[in-house]
């Protein structure tokens, strides 16, 4: 069969893999670059988590990829390539998983193939060689049968572990004890890394619980599972704000995680020489000092709430806060409420001030993505579904098909999605429209498969408020912004007059580096550039192309700081590769960080 021909209907899809793995195989261990980039398509990419790179990197194109096989094959010593289950073979292409071991550890990978040539390829590292997570079989007993003299328990064990940060310091200090901080941590724990969280709120699960009381999660069960502890089969498809406080509460018990909670970080910086950091927390009115090796700011997806600084806001009378500190819509029925902006957070604010009694009116600065729950459910994630379940897709499948798909090639998979998505509810944009509310659906119509990764900003899942706007329940001032309040009112650029009791400014958060830029240094911040965002070149996103989320999960610029966040998905898909990142360093394995400009001690 020639290099780039199709393939033919008798191919066995098995063999035809195998066959590539095995020449994969032999070009990597020849040492042979330019070997390893004839077996790959003109248009082509390898997406690879931690196992070659020992970062987060999608080489794209050919050169790109012999360059990656020149510096890392090595090093690497990748062998053992074999299918993990049968490939599938479907339009055109050929699909296989396969698993592999490097010199440091054992890895899942995915290639598609076109004819003989790789069109994708994904390489992932899953465990270290001689540092596996125990589990099953080789599960620890828990006791030591037999009389014992001074045995030591397991309530000794947690009173010892209870010392940490006070008798001896964490390899790796986390900032921050929500889903992201906790995740990553029983991740710690579990590969044995001396870890602690500090989180300024009293008790796990607090970042949930004091949001407004009607907060759900916008995102389905199945794409929300915790690493290890997926939850029980009766869970609610959208999970209410204080259960999920609660869950993250049980958690952290049960999976053993070290932390301090109300314990406030003040500041952090590192110390070159000494290779660690020198971190000030706050805790119990004392002052203390902590020195970690790693610093991991997992302080959610956003930095700093921006508030607007509104001209005459001293001369308001009513209540005026952003949307951060809005406590429910419970003290404001029958009062006048505007809402200043239209994401998430804007809708469900001013859906519960309605529920509430409240007349309301949303100020809409600029055109808003909106998505109904039900459709984004059905077109936009069928791999988190209870069908995948029953297909026998865990969460950790999905992760990984997800992941196969490099970003570069979602706009021609996610148009035809958005497509089908419009057509299907023509009538709910249709009524929105009508009302006068200002519809985006991306710049490059790909919806919010990418405005998320892109800008994490600038939509909204309708779980009901989108009708209320449609009927005119909910008012609506679109295309205008806020030129400056009153006593008793809120004044729009075009004169209008928005008599109010109570704003909300639902106008986002700054980006993530601005905690860095706060708890460590403006200098630090600007070094380290950019925290999500790809690079698309589209609104917010500034270039040039990246083609993975930008300082995500990986070294930073910054030796021993690291960014951990985003979606419940994400935070527990990324942290398995975070935390092998910091494991491997603990132990001191030999790892080269290839394709990001980073200090050589990375």
């Amino acid at each position: 069969m020639a290099q780039d021909a199709p393939m033919q209907d008798d191919t066995d899809p098995d063999a035809l893999a195998q066959a590539w793995l095995d020449r994969f195989a032999q070009a990597l261990s020849s040492g042979d670059a330019s070997a390893v980039e004839a077996l790959f398509a003109p248009e082509c990419w390898w997406r690879d988590f931690v196992a070659f790179t020992w970062t987060i990197a999608t080489a794209e194109d050919r050169p790109a990829i012999r360059a990656r096989a020149a510096v890392t094959a090595s090093a690497t010593r990748a062998s053992g390539f074999t299918l993990d289950r049968p490939a599938v073979a479907k339009g055109g292409t050929v699909e296989a998983w396969f698993r592999f071991e490097t010199a440091l550890g054992r890895g899942i990978g995915q290639v598609r193939l076109v004819g003989e040539l790789a069109r994708t390829l994904l390489t992932t590292l899953r465990e270290l060689k001689g540092f596996e997570e125990r589990s099953g079989p080789t599960r620890e007993a828990g006791t030591e049968h037999g009389a014992i003299r001074n045995r030591h328990t397991w309530a000794d064990r947690r009173a010892d572990d209870a010392r940490l940060g006070l008798d001896r310091q964490p390899y790796c200090l986390i900032v921050g004890g929500g889903q992201g901080g906790l995740g990553l941590a029983a991740r710690l724990k579990r590969l044995g890394v001396p870890t602690l969280v500090i989180d300024s709120l009293p008790r796990p699960g607090d970042a949930w619980r004091r949001r407004y009381r009607s907060l759900c999660l916008h995102d389905p069960v199945w794409y929300d599972h915790m690493p290890y502890l997926p939850f029980p089969e009766h869970w609610p498809v959208y999970t209410p704000k204080d259960k999920m406080g609660d869950w993250l509460e049980a958690y952290a018990s049960i999976m053993e995680i070290d932390g301090w909670y109300g314990a406030a970080c003040r500041s952090a910086a590192y110390d070159e020489r000494r290779g660690e950091w020198t971190v000030a927390v706050e805790r119990a009115g004392e002052t203390l000092e902590l020195r970690p090796t790693h610093l991991v700011l997992a302080t959610g997806l956003s930095g700093v709430p921006n508030e607007p600084d509104y001209p005459g806001a001293e001369r308001f009378r009513g209540i005026h806060h952003h949307s951060s500190r809005h406590p429910g819509g419970a003290a404001f029925a029958g009062q006048r409420c505007v809402v200043v902006g239209a994401n998430n957070s804007a809708h469900d604010i001013a859906a519960d001030l309605w529920e509430h009694g409240a007349a309301v009116t949303m100020v809409q600065r600029s055109p808003t993505l909106v998505v109904r729950a039900e459709s984004l459910q059905r077109h936009g994630r069928p791999l988190y579904s209870e069908a995948a379940v029953a297909a026998g897709i865990d969460a950790d499948r999905a992760d990984l098909i997800a992941a196969s798909t490099p970003y570069a090639l979602l706009p021609g998979l996610l148009r035809p999605v958005m497509r089908r998505i419009r057509e299907e509810d023509a009538a709910f944009y249709a009524a929105l429209e009508k009302a006068g509310f200002l519809l985006t659906f991306g710049e490059d119509e790909t919806g919010i498969g990418l405005m998320y990764p892109r800008r994490a900003s600038g939509y909204y899942i309708d779980v009901g408020a989108s009708g209320l706007i449609a009927s005119g329940e909910i008012g609506l001032a679109s295309g205008r912004g806020v030129s400056h309040l009153t006593e008793d009112a809120v004044v729009l650029d075009d004169g209008t007059v928005l008599p109010a009791d109570l704003v909300v400014s639902a106008t986002g958060y700054g980006p993530m580096t601005d905690w860095a830029a706060r708890l460590i240094s403006p200098e630090v911040a600007g070094r380290v550039g950019p925290c999500w965002g790809l690079g698309s070149g589209t609104a917010r996103d500034p270039g040039p192309w990246h083609g993975e989320l930008r300082n995500m999960w990986t070294p930073t610029a910054q030796p021993g700081l690291w960014f951990h966040g985003g979606n419940l998905q994400q935070s527990r898909h990324f942290s398995r590769y975070l935390a092998l990142q910091l494991k491997a360093r603990y132990e001191g394995l030999p790892i080269a960080v290839h394709g990001a400009r980073l200090p050589a001690s990375q």
